[in-house]
This record gives structure tokens, sequence and C-alpha cells, in this order.
């Protein structure tokens, strides 16, 4: 039998049984719907964090205070010393070092005039306009001052400044911050975001001022951005032994933007696969289905396996011919999954377009060839079942 007797034989037979056919479509297309839609927005969710942790630059070092060490057997030191703004002016001057960005954060009253709310306060350096990438819409930036004698200046997110100076340039207007008066500077354009804390909805001080406004002894952390010349590796060792020398040992923790990066991407790789497993699972309905079908098609046509055994086709034959129909059907169950997806992604970035979604030629061809294994798995217990009959006992069962 050539290939396209074959083709017609698997056409003529499921169109014979369309309806379970039809049936056996939708639950394995659906199934297939479910693993390509949760992989795309396991995907998407990757890209989108690493892309929230790549915005500022890929050549960054952060140091935080404090170290978590073992101590004797099965006990914790953790070490918890300030990380000073001194420390911070002496990374400055490390080779290969472009901004550095001390930061100490936050919440304050931020008053003018009967205007007043509480926000996110951000104590930095004046590189961080650099740094983070924030571009200003009025203004400037926190000049570089001396950190330990910093003046009290600040620059306003757009929604502070929306809700403070409404339809008003604020640039050279005071503002209370937790009782003390600043000078508005700047204000900086929309930036969104980053990693749930709303840059717009904040306000920028120099980090001597947030240490004292917040009374703290020691920044959050220091971000130290340089030049491609060095890597992190490289980077954090000079870095590590300043402070080591400064310190007297290591009270202090760093962290690479590589480390980072890694590690996320571990994670996230990790839940992707994981959501595509659940999706899988609903895909053993479809190939049960498949199984099902066919078992009783291989049932009600005994006589005519029996017949295309007396002439001539061998059990090869057989067993490839149902094998093409559990083969066609996880083909078109795989690719109604598919353009199922693509239709619900298409409502998705109508209606939720700030959802992150990510569908790639990767997921569509790697659900496509699931779809043909499990179908081809599906219909093999069927397919030897058909084979095994003989010519004789099929048409005498007929």
């Amino acid at each position: 039998m050539n290939l396209r007797d074959s083709g017609s034989w698997v056409l003529r037979a499921l169109w014979m049984q369309r309806t379970r056919t039809l049936l056996t479509i939708v639950g394995f297309s659906i199934g297939i719907a479910a693993m390509v839609l949760l992989s795309a927005l396991g995907e998407g969710l990757r890209l989108f964090v690493l892309t929230e942790f790549t915005q500022f630059g890929s050549h960054i070092v952060a140091v935080t205070p404090g170290k978590t060490e073992t101590f004797g057997v099965g006990g914790l030191l953790n070490t918890t010393r300030p990380l000073s703004l001194d420390d911070a002016a002496m990374i400055a001057n490390l080779p290969n070092v472009e901004q550095v960005v001390p930061v100490v954060m936050g919440n304050a009253k931020v008053k003018v005039g009967q205007r007043a709310r509480y926000t996110d306060v951000a104590g930095v350096g004046g590189a961080a306009d650099k740094g983070w990438k924030l571009e200003l819409a009025h203004g400037k930036f926190l000049p570089e001052d001396d950190l330990q004698r910093a003046r009290a200046l600040a620059v306003l997110g757009s929604t502070v400044r929306e809700e403070l100076f409404p339809g008003v340039n604020p640039v050279g207007e005071f503002v209370r911050i937790g009782g003390e008066r600043f000078r508005v500077v700047g204000v900086i354009e929309p930036k969104g975001e980053f990693l749930g804390t709303d840059l717009d909805d904040m306000v920028f001080i120099p980090a001597g001022k947030g240490l004292q406004l917040f009374n703290r002894q020691s920044l959050m952390e220091v971000d130290i951005f340089f030049n491609p010349r060095s890597t992190s590796e490289a980077m954090a060792s000079r870095i590590s032994r300043l402070l080591i020398e400064h310190h007297g040992f290591e009270d202090f923790t760093i962290v690479t933007q590589d480390q980072v990066l890694e590690t996320m991407d571990n994670i996230m790789s990790v839940l992707t696969f994981a959501a595509a497993g659940l999706g899988a699972i609903s895909l053993l309905v479809g190939g049960v289905g498949i199984t099902t079908i066919l078992m009783i098609t291989v049932t009600e046509r005994t006589g005519e396996v029996g017949l295309l055994r007396a002439l001539g086709g061998t059990v090869s034959t057989v067993r490839l011919l149902f094998l093409g129909e559990a083969l066609v059907l996880g083909l078109i169950g795989g690719i109604c999954g598919v353009l199922l997806v693509i239709f619900l992604l298409l409502i998705i970035y109508l209606f939720v377009p700030a959802l992150p979604v990510a569908l790639s030629s990767t997921i569509v061809l790697g659900a496509l060839g699931i779809s043909i294994i499990i179908g081809l798995l599906a219909g093999t217990q069927p397919a030897a079942r058909a084979a095994r009959l003989t010519p004789i006992d099929a048409l005498r069962a007929e």
C-alpha cells in the first residue's frame, strides 16, 4: 500500500467515526492549549523578571551590611556593623568604578502648604540618576556634594509632583519631609515600577540626610556601577579587600548582578517547566481519548482488518495504518490547541496588556512534537492489537 492509499484509508477511517474523532481532538487540543499557555505565562514571567533586573545595566555590584556565618557546631553568628558613607566614598576611588550610589530608604510625610502625603523617601548619592537611569523632566538631580555634609535638597518623582504641585513647576519651591525643610531641585520623568517599588511615587534626598531623617547608623545598601573593562568577580574581590582592610574583618555581603541574574533565571526556568508540566498532565486525558477511540475502532473494524490482511496487507501495514490514525489525531489536536492559545493571547493582549506572556517558536514546536509523540504512544497498543488479528479469525469474527 503506497503513501497516498494509506493517507486516504486513515482519513476515511477518521471521517467515518467523525463524532468520536471530533471529541478526541477537542480533548487533546485543550490539553495542548493548557500546556502552551502555562509555558508562555512562565516564560513571559521569566523574561519580565530578568528585564526588571537588567534595566539599570548588567555591570553592578551591591554591598549590604552584615554577614551570616557558621559559628561552632550548628550555630550561626550574625555580624551586623554599619555600612557607612565613608565606605561608599572609598569604593568610589577604586579603578573602573563609574558610579557609587549609597542607599537608605524609608517612609515619611511630605508636606507642602495644606497638601501632605506619606510616600517612600530614598536617601541616595548624587550619581543615582546616572546609575539608575533616571531622566529629569525639570531641573537637575542632586549634586554630588560631600556625603557627610549634604545640603537639604530633594528631587520629586512624577506622581509626588502631581499630588503636591499640580500643574506647577516645583523647582525652587520648598517641601517639608519628616519635619525638615528641603528645597526641590528637580522632577523625575515617569519611570514606572521596579520589583513592586513605584519610582514615580518617591522623593530622592541626599543619603546623609536620609540617615538623619530615619535615625539610622548604617546604609541599607551601596550600589556600585563599573565599566566593562572589569568583571563582576574582579570588582567584587577589590571591594571585599578594601572593606576588610577598613572594617578589620568581613562584616558585609557582596552580591553581583551576574549572581542575581543566574539565580533568578534558574528559579524562573524551574517555574516555567513546572507550569508546562501541570499543563502536560491534562494531555493524559487526550492520550486516553486516542487510545479509547482506537481500541473501539479495532473492535468495530475487525472485518475490515481481516479483509485488508486477506488482500495481502502485512502485519506492519496494519500497524502503521492504525499508528497513522493516532498520529493524525495527535497532530490535528496539537494544531487546534496552538490556534486556541493564539486566540486566547490576542484576548489577553487586548484586555490585559500588562500581563507578561511570551509565546516562542520553541514552545509551539515543542507542543506539536509532544502532541505527536503522545498520539503515537496512545496508538501503540490498539495498533499492536489490530496487527495481531489473523485474516481468517478477523473474517470469522465479522
